[in-house]
């Protein structure tokens, strides 16, 4: 057998495996300690017509067609139960996240909060205003405005982006590829935006625009990975790139955007042929 995908949705693997029993493709489907769901292919002949398969279903997950596979083919004994020992909302979202995960989100809405109530988290966490400053003892300020937001849809936004798709990249591929991703695309477009603007920037911005890329060409040049974002998702953040260099958004930090982006493309193609942890 050779693995194809790997899902933490029991319901969605169980649907795309009655899809491929529909082409006469063969799987299996096993679950480890954490809920997530190996689908293996029986037919190993038949890999790259599964591969296809699978890049098909990463870009359109919830398409009917995967549905009314499981009305077909579906055993009623592969489903999995709703029953009162299910975890609650809040363990079920501590689940989708991880150590790293959660540490960042929380760092950034107590520095909101703690800015709020009159502290100066700005001046102790931006980007010191000349490049020297980050050659001593303030290095960490090279990082750091990454932490602070400037109004709470600001947090919102990218809290969210960051919960999801940070715990997705620290379920399937570890905590290190997290913590990588992290400060390479948190350091390195601070360093573009204060070339293009000075000090007075921040946000997780740029660290989201590297996992939104990452994700997504993950997906695509290896599914068996197990993360993936739809094509819609990759023309959102180009679309959503353009306007703001545009000047439509306002003041945006483009450049930090920009670099998060390219970063995140050059580090799954350097990831293309790894497996997930």
């Amino acid at each position: 057998m050779k693995l194809l995908l790997v899902l933490d949705d029991p319901r969605r693997a169980q649907s795309f495996v009655d899809y491929l029993a529909d082409m006469g493709l063969k799987c299996e489907l096993t679950l480890d300690d954490d809920n997530n769901v190996s689908i293996w292919l029986v037919n190993e002949v038949r890999y790259q017509q599964a591969q296809q398969e699978v890049k098909r279903f990463i870009a359109e997950p919830l398409h009917p067609r995967y549905q009314d596979a499981s009305w077909r083919q579906g055993d009623t004994h592969a489903h999995f139960s709703t029953d009162a020992n299910r975890p609650g909302l809040a363990r079920d979202l501590l689940r989708q996240t991880g150590p790293v995960n959660m540490l960042v989100l929380l760092a950034c809405v107590a520095i909101y909060g703690l800015s709020q109530l009159g502290l100066p988290m700005f001046g102790l966490l931006a980007f010191p205003p000349d490049w020297s400053q980050l050659l001593g003892a303030e290095f960490w300020r090279a990082f750091t405005p990454a932490l602070l937001h400037f109004s709470l849809m600001h947090l919102v936004f990218n809290l969210f982006w960051w919960w999801y798709l940070g715990g997705m990249v620290e379920r399937r591929l570890g905590h290190g590829k997290l913590l990588l991703l992290l400060l390479v695309a948190g350091v390195l477009p601070n360093l573009m935006q204060f070339w293009a603007s000075g000090p007075r920037f921040g946000g997780l911005s740029g660290v989201v625009y590297a996992l939104l890329a990452y994700v997504w060409l993950s997906g695509r040049l290896n599914p068996a990975r197990g993360i993936g974002l739809p094509d819609g998702m990759a023309v959102f953040m180009v679309v959503w790139l353009v306007l703001g260099f545009a000047g439509v958004l306002g003041p945006v930090a483009n450049l930090a955007h920009l670099g998060g982006g390219l970063i995140g493309l050059l580090q799954a193609w350097f990831d293309r042929g790894r497996r997930a942890y």
